[in-house]
């Protein structure tokens, strides 16, 4: 690798760098995924402690997926104006101190506002690194790596299953939120030693080399906003995906965050079965995820996305309809892998849907701007829990499933452009 006059590490051709992008970005998603599930398995403590009606729970599921939009959407941006690794780097640190800050709060505004400042974070992390290692990966085996990288998510969940088994019951949900605060020296590394992207820095230095010679300064100054909404195809497709992305985000998230409730509250689990029962449906997931990205780039990217997202759909009315205490842990194994499988296709599908100059910005854009469903979804659960049960906000979700499966699959090409071109 080599280091630019201005300080950015750069890959050269002959660099298995890769491994390293591969490794940081895994973990970065692996940490993410772990905080946000932290606050699921805090609920029902936070409620007691703070006296929260179930629409207040809610809101704190609404107001970190509100958080982590508008962190996509900057970050998206921050990282074509600054660089993948750098934006990655930052916001670790932002959702790391900030989510450490939650264990000190004493009431429910002041968790409210620490968990938005570290929902900026996790949301621009989790683009940022998608973008980052696609511009890394050959188009033929990207989704295979994509997909598997989308599992460090779902890795993250199964770590927070854990250590909310472990924490939870004997130290309490203060100190979940502590050890929140161990990604930052990972950050600092990831500095030092991941490299931009070729793709990135070529196209900055066509940029710096364009401004210095006097082309067309207006250009420059054009963001990537107006090129996204100035073009009718790029504007097309960012709709498109903002629209997938909200429906897909609805669903996931809605159900993601109040399942465990669900297991414990109306299935009558007690908190170590749950638990134990989360992790299996987590494993489920990751094996989705990866199946997934390898079929996509067997089958393509199109058809496995919308088949996974009706699939999910299909199954959540049978978990609610035709769960028992003989078959839950089964259908939270199917229901895992089902609903892994848009996730472990959608950064590549995504990503091949913009050119270099706008990647960041308009995936960020489009998959935040999406965001605006799941910040909905789990207060409206909260709503339809006070009003009749968690299981009929899981009838809703499946229709939002049902409809993020369906727009791609009519109206989304794949490979429209390779990222490493």
């Amino acid at each position: 690798m080599s280091i630019t006059a201005n300080g950015d590490v750069i890959a050269q051709k002959n660099d298995k760098i890769w491994i390293a992008v591969f490794i940081f970005a895994f973990l970065g998603l692996m940490v993410d995924g772990a905080d946000l599930m932290f606050l699921s398995y805090s609920l029902s403590s936070l409620k007691k402690d703070f006296g929260l009606t179930n629409v207040e729970a809610g809101m704190l599921g609404s107001i970190t997926l509100a958080g982590m939009a508008i962190g996509g959407i900057f970050g998206g941006w921050a990282a074509d104006r600054f660089g993948r690794v750098r934006t990655v780097v930052w916001t670790i640190l932002v959702f790391s101190v900030g989510t450490a800050a939650l264990g000190a709060t004493t009431n429910f505004w002041e968790f409210a506002t620490f968990r938005f400042i570290s929902a900026l974070g996790l949301g621009a992390e989790y683009v940022v690194c998608n973008t980052l290692m696609a511009e890394y990966v050959p188009t033929e085996k990207r989704t295979t790596v994509l997909g598997t990288l989308q599992a460090g998510w779902s890795v993250g969940y199964v770590v927070a299953t854990l250590l909310a088994g472990w924490i939870l019951p004997t130290y309490g949900w203060r100190w979940l939120f502590y050890i929140a605060i161990i990604p930052v020296p990972m950050a600092l590394v990831m500095r030092r030693i991941v490299p931009e992207p070729a793709t990135w820095v070529a196209a900055r230095a066509k940029a710096a080399a364009d401004k210095a010679a006097g082309v067309v300064v207006s250009v420059k100054k054009e963001s990537a906003y107006k090129i996204i909404f100035g073009d009718p195809n790029h504007r097309r497709m960012f709709i498109l995906w903002a629209l997938t992305a909200g429906f897909l985000q609805f669903g996931y998230y809605g159900v993601n965050n109040w399942m465990p409730s669900y297991l414990e509250k109306e299935l009558h689990m007690n908190f170590k079965s749950m638990t134990g029962y989360m992790v299996g449906t987590y494993v489920a997931m990751i094996l989705g995820k990866v199946i997934a990205g390898w079929l996509a780039d067997k089958f393509g990217r199109r058809a496995i996305f919308a088949l996974g997202a009706i699939g999910t759909a299909a199954f959540l009315p049978v978990i609610v309809m035709y769960n028992s205490p003989e078959n839950i842990v089964y259908l939270l194994v199917i229901f895992g892998f089902l609903y892994g499988v848009p996730y472990g296709v959608n950064a590549t599908y995504m990503t091949e849907s913009f050119e270099t100059k706008i990647r960041g910005s308009a995936v960020g854009g489009a998959y935040n701007v999406g965001r605006i469903g799941a910040a909905i979804a789990p207060a409206a659960i909260g709503y339809l829990a006070t009003e009749g049960s968690i299981g009929l906000g899981f009838l809703v979700m499946a229709g939002a499933y049902f409809v993020c499966g369906l727009i791609p699959a009519l109206f989304i090409k794949e490979k429209l452009y390779d990222p490493l071109k």
